[in-house]
């Protein structure tokens, strides 16, 4: 059985498509009979362990992304490649390719909405294009033989733009990159704060849907017995005495070092898809104080963390002490526990090979041990 992937969310600093699409990539390649094939953009035509690059333009700003301009080199591909199903990453021209290679080669094509496309653009040019975005996206998803979306409200906002065939398909997180055994008892020396300050932390771009001047009117408010660490790039220059920013991309090693050194994750998004720094902060460990909006309050056990009002600094500066004043290693050893029974790849993987075996009506099997 032979699945390919298509995307152009695919870049060496790029998020949490290209974290599944890894994952996934080194799963399916230990199920026996089937093959996975992985189409991503890139400067020249390449191969190499069945990743497949394919030449499209680097975006000007862009840290590494490129956006492809022309159709017919992906849809060349596929059609050289002969998968039996095809899934799409991303809502721009690979997804019409792969429905243009569907036609010649008669394979079911699924579409993973991974962002929001509608809140995206209003986000960037304001709301008066939303109507046309939102009817793209349901002429574009509407043509999918089947759309996966990471959580529920992403589900039902699909629904709701008469998007047929809507499936719940979450997320997972490493359990051995992202783990508490990586905790360093020498960060809060390194960043120079005392052993007993609560040392808080955000990980990943600086974009506006974070919502990152939410966290630092948060840390203005709780003072010096608490330090944000701020990791990511694009992050502002000018933040409290009590924040720490490191304001560059760090591979997921680093990143996971620091969540696991952490004292807890501090979220003020409300635009969030999913939120996979929620989960990686869980697998570290650590408790999570976030805005009770998008898809936290799915993802978000109870007894892994505390959710507050969205957009009001001062009800987070109240979750952060509410949670500090409880026992936060119990609800870090929750959140470990809730992430191991819910959200390893292993569990994704077994997930979305259902959803195959729905399209295909074949018989894939998982192993127990993959």
């Amino acid at each position: 059985m032979h699945i390919a992937d298509i995307t152009m969310f695919y870049a060496p600093a790029s998020g949490g498509v290209r974290t599944y699409l890894d994952a996934k990539h080194r799963r399916l390649g230990i199920i026996p009979g089937v093959r996975h094939s992985l189409l991503i953009p890139g400067a020249n035509h390449s191969r190499q362990n069945g990743i497949y690059q394919v030449p499209a333009p680097a975006l000007p700003f862009g840290n590494g992304y490129r956006f492809p301009l022309r159709l017919a080199p992906w849809r060349n591909v596929l059609q050289d490649l002969q998968p039996d199903l095809i899934e799409v990453g991303d809502p721009y021209l690979t997804a019409w390719a792969a429905l243009d290679a569907r036609r010649q080669l008669d394979v079911p094509v699924i579409g993973f909405y991974h962002s929001d496309l509608p809140l995206l653009f209003s986000n960037r040019m304001g709301n008066w294009f939303t109507p046309n975005v939102e009817a793209y996206v349901s002429k574009l998803y509407g043509n999918f033989d089947r759309v996966l979306a990471p959580s529920q409200v992403m589900a039902d906002k699909l629904r709701g733009l008469g998007i047929k065939n809507v499936h719940v398909q979450r997320l997972g997180v490493d359990l051995n990159t992202f783990n508490p055994s990586l905790r360093d008892a020498n960060l809060k020396a390194e960043l120079g704060i005392d052993d007993d300050t609560q040392l808080l932390i955000f990980a990943g771009r600086g974009s506006r849907e974070k919502n990152i001047p939410v966290l630092l009117d948060c840390m203005t408010r709780l003072g010096r017995h608490y330090h944000l660490l701020l990791v990511g790039s694009h992050m502002p220059g000018g933040v409290p005495t009590n924040v720490t920013v490191i304001d560059h991309f760090c591979p997921a090693q680093e990143i996971a070092r620091l969540l696991a050194s952490a004292d807890a994750l501090l979220h003020a998004g409300v635009q969030e898809t999913f939120g996979l720094v929620i989960l990686e902060a869980m697998a570290s460990g650590i408790p999570v104080v976030a805005t009770a909006a998008g898809a936290f309050p799915e993802i978000v056990g109870e007894g892994c963390g505390i959710l507050c009002t969205p957009n009001d600094s001062l009800a987070m500066a109240r979750a952060v002490r509410e949670l500090f004043s409880q026992a936060p290693r119990d609800f870090g050893q929750q959140a470990r526990r809730h992430v191991e029974q819910k959200y390893s790849w292993d569990t994704v993987v077994s997930g979305l090979l259902e959803h195959y075996r729905a399209v295909l009506g074949s018989n894939l099997s998982m192993p127990v041990h993959a």
